[in-house]
């Protein structure tokens, strides 16, 4: 991502941005991730170069936050959007003190929580989700015999 803001590297812009204790400083969008934003964030249908621009700008604006204290897979968009993330380490001459530089991996977008109620709380709403799922696979497989 890096690479598609800015044409060279800058000396007046840095070319990671710290989220957490991590330094990121490239942004890689799974294709599970487009189509979910597709779905839950926005309805037009955008690239993934504007979709992790648009990412490149909230980290730099300060608007990602992580949604538990302790936990670092899940973030907050502007206090509404749900997303999931992981990090690897970027390997390459990137000499840069206090640690590696991350990529930044998009695994999903769960939605906005001003149209989904059960998003503003995660852990009880994964839990109903496995214990729905549990019940309808015990249902089907009664079916079966």
């Amino acid at each position: 991502m890096r690479d598609k803001a800015t044409e060279r590297w800058s000396t007046y812009e840095p070319f990671f941005i710290a989220l957490g204790d991590k330094k990121v400083a490239d942004i890689v969008i799974t294709n599970h991730a487009k189509s979910r934003y597709g779905d839950r964030v926005d309805s037009v249908q955008k690239s993934t170069e504007e979709i992790a621009a648009w990412l490149w700008e909230c980290l730099q604006t300060g608007r990602i936050v992580s949604y538990y204290r302790k936990e670092e897979d899940v973030y907050l968009i502007d206090n509404d959007i749900v997303m999931v993330a992981e990090f690897g380490e970027l390997t390459g001459p990137y000499p840069v003190e206090g640690g590696p530089l991350h990529k930044m991996i998009i695994v999903t977008f769960l939605g906005k929580m001003s149209e989904t109620i059960e998003l503003r709380d995660l852990k009880t709403y994964y839990s109903w989700l496995r214990h729905s799922r549990r019940m309808t696979l015990m249902k089907n497989g009664r079916k079966k015999k």
